[in-house]
């Protein structure tokens, strides 16, 4: 329709007409259309599921990264010898059906000097009070 412009096509039933269609009824329609995607519902699911992924691919360590599902809140730890393979993994756990959010406590090691750094999009998280703060004290009086 949009190749040829045609903004409306007649609908026939036989040699009747029935209605008229326009691009926006189509496009409408499409868009209402949901395609349910199965998601496991425990964190044990998602973790397999996690972890599955994570050996489908050739670049990733899985032999040193562990995953830890928390009510659909994926934690990757680990260490990794190459920068983009935490960002990778992080999107990895990211596509999985379920997961709610991604926290990544991977570290990178750099293979020559030895020294690791945490992941850079971790360190920005605000970081919660351990306790909320004591109530003020109040001296009885009389």
């Amino acid at each position: 329709m949009e190749k040829f412009g045609v903004k409306r096509v007649p609908v026939m039933r036989g040699r009747e007409l029935v209605g008229i269609v326009s691009r926006a009824n189509l496009l409408h329609a499409l868009a209402s259309l949901s395609v349910a995607t199965p998601s496991p519902k425990t964190d044990e699911a998602i973790r397999e599921a996690v972890l599955a992924e994570l050996d489908r691919q050739s670049w990733a360590p899985r032999h040193m990264i562990d995953v830890v599902v928390r009510n659909g809140v994926v934690e990757l730890w680990g260490a990794v010898i190459d920068s983009e393979q935490r960002k990778a993994a992080r999107v990895v756990a990211e596509t999985v059906p379920g997961v709610k959010a991604v926290k990544s406590h991977i570290v990178w090691v750099e293979p020559i000097s030895g020294m690791a750094f945490s992941d850079p999009e971790e360190d920005e998280a605000p970081i919660a009070p351990a306790m909320p703060p004591a109530p003020p004290i109040r001296a009885a009086v009389g």
